[in-house]
């Protein structure tokens, strides 16, 4: 009978359809099948999957991109979902590339207990902070190349133009080329240069504007998710909001500091031969989560007496900068990760703000 027999699934998980595998406890393939991405798409896959026995765990390539909902949806049925890596390209050299032989070897890596990890829940605030901040990053970068094309147009301008923006600081030519009349013969060089400046003034202000709304609308959120981690030394709502993004919405599923040391790519690597013993960067894990780290202990090294005072010790035993700040990140992830919040879902109340 199906229900006498336990199987684990495996899904490839695309835009518009899922493909689905189920193997038995020692391996074997069972069957494979598509399903569409819709509610009904993702009943249909889970009542296939339990008609094949009892589901120990489902394996899922893609958790946090096209298999997200999916992997929420069985979350919610209380099916065990584990997060797996793609194939490397060596294994795909040498097994071939389909969507069923994904499915099969997400579900034979789950199995094997090649692949272990909880994906992120995104069901809470975290994964509000993290939309927001998809659009403020955009944001940033697209003011960082608006200022970036408006110095180069300045660099080229006829000196007519170039001469009278000399000096200005960032805020003083941008409010200035704003408040410009350039005119509207498009022909001249000089009146098109002045078109273009004011028009890449305006949109960085407004880019800058967008930047403003974001941050009051994260700045609170993170405030209410972890007041004890935004109340560390060097921790502003940008780099706590970013390291509650890495960590998800159920950060219990990183089983010691460790795992969020390597996570953040903050867990230092062998790099020892013959006499010589040391360590050096990871080059690793999560590098926004490992940038928001740098900014923090940059932050120390400048306002934080303590911080300074292990500087000052580590130079003094002769360790590089590079080497002293390695190990301030260990440190700050390992100070992060006691102050990690537990999960709030976006059902609780917000403190209302003036």
């Amino acid at each position: 009978m199906a229900d006498e027999i336990t199987v684990v699934g495996g899904i490839d998980t695309h835009t518009d359809l899922h493909q689905a595998a189920v193997i038995d406890s020692i391996g074997r393939h069972l069957a494979t099948e598509q399903f569409e991405t819709t509610p009904a798409g993702y009943q249909r896959l889970l009542n296939w999957l339990q008609s094949h026995g009892e589901v120990l765990a489902v394996g899922i390539e893609g958790t946090g991109a096209y298999g997200a909902e999916i992997a929420r949806f069985l979350t919610a049925n209380s099916v065990t979902v584990v997060e797996v890596d793609r194939p490397d390209r060596k294994a795909r050299r040498d097994k071939g590339k389909s969507d069923p032989i994904d499915a099969y070897g997400a579900a034979t890596a789950v199995l094997s207990g090649r692949a272990g990890g909880t994906p992120k829940a995104r069901n809470g605030i975290v994964e509000a902070i993290r939309a927001l901040r998809v659009v403020r990053k955009s944001a940033v970068k697209a003011r960082t190349q608006t200022i970036n094309q408006i110095r180069t147009l300045i660099v080229t301008a006829p000196s007519v133009v170039r001469d009278k923006l000399r000096g200005l600081s960032t805020r003083e030519l941008v409010d200035a080329l704003a408040r410009s009349r350039p005119g509207s013969e498009f022909d001249d060089p000089a009146c098109a240069v002045r078109i273009a400046l004011r028009r890449l003034a305006r949109r960085y202000q407004a880019l800058a504007e967008e930047i403003k709304d974001a941050d009051k609308e994260i700045g609170p959120l993170v405030t209410h998710t972890a007041p004890r981690l935004i109340a560390l030394p060097g921790v502003g709502p940008e780099t706590a909001s970013q390291l509650l993004t890495s960590a998800g919405d159920n950060p219990d599923r990183l089983r010691s500091e460790a795992a969020f040391a390597h996570l953040c790519g903050a867990a230092p690597v062998p790099a020892s031969s013959g006499r010589t013993n040391r360590h050096r960067l990871n080059r690793g894990g999560d590098r926004a989560a490992n940038n928001a780290l740098h900014t923090i202990v940059l932050v120390r090294m400048k306002y934080d007496r303590r911080t300074q005072e292990y500087v000052a010790r580590r130079t003094a035993q002769g360790m590089t900068k590079k080497d002293v700040i390695r190990c301030l990140k260990r440190f700050v992830a390992r100070e992060i990760f006691r102050h990690l919040p537990h999960v709030i879902h976006t059902t609780q109340p917000l403190p209302q703000t003036a």
